[in-house]
């Protein structure tokens, strides 16, 4: 009696599927474009679905992996503090701990990856209202020189969207004494109080990011009239085209909720500096140069007084430091052998006098400024068979930068880069540190690939009918 009716009941579904079956046929014959839709829904949801669970196991796994990081970091420190503590007294830890790290890890993805919108909102710290309760944000010149310096952490309490609030009456008074007596810096003439706007740094960024030859070969493309000289106008377009060739420029995205957009006048308060309060005066290449020589000066000068020089000399490790800051193709654990090799050699130095001076600082920078040519002129003496010693690197720097580097700035060069300790420069890492040194990282590509892929797919998309109706 019980099969009887189970085999009823199975032959019941049978034909019940069956007739399901029939009538989606029929549909998906009277309708194939309305069916494929739904099948690319349902096969999109499924997609979606996959990424989702594998995201979630992935930040389960990564948890996992923070926790036990975490504990071996832990250990290690507690091992070094024993092996360190020669007469039996705690020493303090040294350097950030691990929520800090973490921390500057994550500033610097916002750093290399994230659209300026984002980044000026994490990195400044002035909110400023006006009587009418209207308000902006700015940042200060240390602000823009963190958003630009990887591993500087951001001030406790501030970050995205995270701000000082200050009433503009009270800040024009506080930062106009902060720029007393420095009324020629180009901070000082940002606006009325030194402050940077969003259009400020978006144009700084874009004089950073482009070297000064490129400039001189815009200027003279959009002379039009040939007289040495452009005009605002004509300057805007200098700008604009320019800017849309730097990784900064290309990675904006217009963000109306903000204000940060480049839909409208694109005005920075150095304008009028350069075409006076009716932006009617004409610019010259030879002015724009000495502005660009200038900013970099002062920015090496603020990044010379954060290793907190004493009398007028960061330490030798200061100077590795300097060079290696955007050395991000280096290994961490081969970066941290480079410094104790510095560390190591001028710990044990005697000489009476210690340390780099700014001078040398600067003549150094100078020196890397050049690292093109020099990179060529150091590939001739490769191809010619001879080694690169401290002496050929004087000398390439006295012909091609036309300054002379210091024995004291050679020595840490040679020590951070001479791996077998030869006395013999590896041109090739050298080189390519360098030219990221000089850059500030600014030419990297901010845009990821997976971004990259999407795009191309969403324009193909869009250029594409993929299921295209066809009618009987």
């Amino acid at each position: 009696m019980f099969h009887s009716v189970a085999r009823r009941a199975l032959y019941v579904i049978v034909q019940q599927q069956w007739r399901s079956f029939t009538s989606i046929q029929q549909h998906v014959t009277q309708n194939p474009s309305h069916v494929r839709r739904i099948l690319t829904l349902l096969g999109g949801g499924a997609g979606l679905l996959t990424a989702a669970i594998t995201w979630e196991r992935s930040r389960q796994s990564l948890a996992k992996e923070v926790q036990q990081t975490e504990a071996t970091d832990a250990a290690k420190e507690t091992e070094e503090h024993g092996a360190e503590d020669g007469d039996g007294e705690e020493k303090k830890r040294k350097g950030p701990g691990f929520r800090d790290r973490k921390i500057i890890e994550y500033e610097n993805r916002i750093r290399a990856y994230s659209t300026p919108d984002k980044i000026f909102r994490y990195f400044a710290t002035m909110k400023v209202f006006t009587e009418d309760g209207m308000s902006d944000i700015f940042m200060t010149a240390e602000d823009f020189i963190r958003t630009i310096t990887p591993d500087q952490k951001q001030p406790e309490g501030l970050g995205l969207d995270q701000f000082k609030k200050v009433e503009a009456k009270k800040l024009n008074l506080k930062m106009k004494s902060l720029h007393d007596g420095d009324h020629d810096s180009i901070f000082g003439m940002l606006g009325d109080n030194g402050l940077i706007s969003f259009a400020d740094y978006m144009f700084l960024i874009t004089v950073l990011s482009t070297p000064e030859r490129h400039f001189e070969i815009a200027f003279r493309l959009f002379d039009i009239n040939g007289d040495g000289e452009v005009s605002y106008d004509e300057f805007q377009q200098v700008t604009d085209v320019i800017r849309a060739q730097t990784a900064t420029g290309k990675r904006h995205r217009d963000r109306k909720t903000t204000g940060n957009t480049l839909d409208k006048p694109f005005n920075s308060s150095l304008d009028t500096v350069f075409f006076g309060p009716n932006l009617d005066k004409k610019l010259t290449f030879e002015t724009f140069r000495k502005f660009h020589k200038q900013l970099n000066q002062e920015i090496l000068k603020m990044e010379f007084e954060r290793y907190k020089p004493v009398d007028g000399r960061i330490s030798e490790v200061n100077l590795a430091n300097f060079l290696l800051v955007y050395a991000n193709q280096i290994p961490k654990p081969r970066r941290s052998r480079m410094r104790k090799r510095v560390k190591k050699k001028f710990a044990d130095d005697d000489s009476e006098v210690k340390g780099i001076t700014f001078k040398e600082f600067m003549d150094l920078q100078l020196f890397l400024n050049h690292i093109r040519d020099v990179d060529t002129a150091l590939s001739f003496y490769h191809v010619a068979g001879a080694a690169i010693d401290p002496e050929t690197l004087r000398h390439v720097g006295n012909m091609v930068a036309k300054v002379k580097l210091s024995d004291r700035v050679l020595d840490v060069v040679f020590t951070l880069f001479d791996e077998n300790d030869d006395g013999k420069l590896s041109n090739k890492e050298f080189v390519g540190v360098v030219k990221n040194r000089v850059q500030r990282g600014l030419d990297k590509p901010k845009e990821l690939g997976l971004s990259h892929i999407l795009e191309a797919m969403w324009k193909c998309a869009k250029k594409t009918q993929v299921f295209p109706d066809t009618k009987s």
